[in-house]
């Protein structure tokens, strides 16, 4: 597929000349950063070395005074809490943090996940009938419920109060819950927006802790659970988001809990290296690990069975009941994998034979035999394969369910919401949202989402975008300058790995492909002095003719660390191959 190269704005010369003279760093290091909006000393030091201090007060969050204050009157009224979340890795990771974090000091306390087919998406009204038949008086609801306004009537008509702590949109009205947590509300002065839901999640921790004289230090065992969630939700990881990745990274990589170290394990991320004790990670996990490796497995469990065995996992402290719990997921994971297999395989051969859906702007899918529990995969694959605005669709409990996924700048949230006359429930953000509807509305709900994309988007969103930070020749890259763009990480949406070109390249003749269609090569300025660097560019084999042949060609590639047999080197990542004639 064709990409459209975009070169960001190189920022002013005289500040990224005086800030590599300040850091005495490299001129194309030193943009980098000013590309980023660092533009000083300190602001470097801050981005480099983030400080828990760094936090926001959580306190700026509107309502966050009335939440704290409700969770104290539960403890001191010795009342029934129920922390209630949605069963995706964000939701999960957010009642496990909750929970965990009131279990230290109150044991009142339970946790309730709902069922994704017979339950739903967001707050149900079989989760309040349980809460209420057992004597809980208060619901802490985390990532979801900002748009349940019957609902939170329905609870206080019960006598059950709600703390809401969601990230997404809200609608026209808030809900009126006994505090509502969520700084995306427009009257909401918190000032980072970007928070996943379980990082509104440890806000109101951070909070409690501020007021109740809980030491911080307490609180940095959570970051584990923020970072994956941070990972998963595709959430920017800039601002307050930065911090709490760092940290938590670095916890994930030192001393995970338990139920993390068990998923771990039977991901083969970690080997053993003594009988049940003294595990080592056979790598530093990155954002991108924590992606593909620990969020699917966290998520299995919502998709296909149960996400109540995800948080049980993320708050068992016994090691063999959590390597217990996590085998039965890494299970349910395979299992996930291969019903997203015969969803992707069908709908890519519906797209195929489809004249109409095969030359369109957009794509909508429908089979009600698809596993609701991968439709959001599916979607993800199919964006990735067509690049346009996508819906995928199934039927559950009565109704037709889907997951919405977008390409860049086009706001998927607003495509939908612009047709929600057509139905029962939708939520989301720019690039993902979640939507039901009755199954007399699906095509007239399909002809206004394709009418939406086709007056608003652009020819250019419809073609994918390699960004490139700057262009280097290969004699600028060096051990010291390896080590210090390694410390741009954590590396993810707001702060992607740098994305560098380089033009008039050849291959020394070891071009070869590898794997399933994988360039593998070894290159150089045929015209400027250097050692040749190693490089790989997957699903990039067809072009491999003509770089045997020894024609010259620019690449946009990121610059990584490989291990191979023991030797560890610099390589370059190839996204994509220009030829300069």
């Amino acid at each position: 597929m064709e990409k459209r190269w975009v070169y960001k704005d190189q920022g002013d010369e005289q500040i990224v000349q005086q800030l590599a003279g300040e850091l005495s760093i490299d001129l194309n290091l030193s943009g980098l950063l000013v590309q980023r909006g660092i533009h000083t000393f300190d602001q470097a030091r801050s981005y480099f070395r983030p400080q828990f201090e760094d936090l926001h007060d959580p306190f700026l969050m509107k309502d966050m005074d009335k939440a704290v204050d409700r969770v104290f009157q539960a403890v001191q009224n010795k009342e029934k809490i129920l922390v209630y979340g949605d069963y995706d890795v964000d939701g999960t990771t957010a009642v496990a943090l909750v929970y965990t974090f009131i279990k230290r000091f109150y044991k009142s306390i339970d946790f309730y996940i709902p069922d994704r087919d017979t339950e739903g998406y967001g707050i149900s009204y079989q989760g309040i009938d349980f809460a209420t038949e057992n004597g809980f008086t208060l619901m802490i609801i985390l990532d979801c419920g900002i748009k349940a306004i019957e609902k939170t009537i329905y609870a206080k008509e019960h006598n059950l109060d709600f703390i809401i702590c969601d990230h997404h949109r809200p609608g026209d009205e808030i809900p009126p819950a006994h505090a509502v947590l969520d700084p995306k509300r427009s009257d909401c002065p918190y000032p980072f927006k970007e928070l996943s839901g379980c990082g509104v999640g440890f806000k109101l921790a951070q909070a409690y802790a501020l007021k109740h004289n809980v030491p911080a230090e307490d609180l940095i065992p959570l970051l584990d659970l923020v970072v994956v969630s941070i990972a998963a939700d595709i959430v920017p990881i800039t601002g307050e988001n930065r911090v709490l990745a760092y940290f938590g990274l670095d916890l994930v990589n030192k001393r995970p809990r338990t139920g993390i170290e068990a998923i771990l394990l039977v991901g083969n991320v970690r080997r053993t290296n003594q009988a049940d004790k003294d595990y080592v990670f056979n790598k530093e996990l990155t954002i991108s690990d924590l992606v593909f490796m620990v969020g699917p497995r966290i998520n299995a469990a919502g998709r296909i069975e149960s996400a109540k065995n995800s948080v049980r996992l993320l708050v068992e402290e016994d090691y063999k009941k959590a390597l217990e719990i996590a085998r039965k997921i890494n299970s349910l994971n395979d299992e996930r994998k291969s019903l997203d297999l015969i969803a992707t395989t069908d709908a890519l051969r519906i797209i195929r034979e489809s004249d109409e859906l095969r030359d369109a702007n957009y794509t909508v899918v429908y089979n009600p035999d698809w596993h609701k529990g991968v439709i959001g995969i599916v979607a993800s694959r199919l964006t990735e394969s067509y690049y346009r605005p996508t819906i995928v669709l199934t039927y559950s409990n009565g109704m037709i369910t889907g997951s919405a996924r977008s390409v860049k700048d086009f706001d998927i949230y607003d495509a939908v919401d612009a047709c929600s006359g057509y139905l029962e429930h939708f939520g989301g953000h720019k690039y993902a949202a979640g939507l039901s509807l009755k199954e007399e509305n699906y095509e007239n709900f399909r002809n206004c989402f394709g009418d939406y994309v086709n007056k608003h988007i652009t020819k250019e969103q419809l073609v994918p975008e390699v960004e490139i930070d700057t262009e280097i020749i290969l004699r600028d890259i060096n051990s010291r300058f390896f080590r210090i763009l390694r410390q741009f990480a954590p590396f993810g949406p707001g702060n992607l790995s740098p994305l560098f070109t380089t033009k008039g390249l050849v291959d020394t003749g070891k071009a070869r492909v590898v794997g399933k269609n994988h360039l593998k090569l070894e290159v150089v300025h045929p015209d400027i002095s250097g050692f040749p660097f190693s490089a790989i560019a997957f699903q990039q084999g067809h072009h491999y003719e003509n770089i045997k042949e020894g024609k010259q060609f620019s690449a946009c590639y990121q610059i990584e660390e490989n291990e191979w047999n023991g030797v560890t080197s610099i390589q370059l990542n190839i996204k994509d191959i220009r030829f300069d004639d």
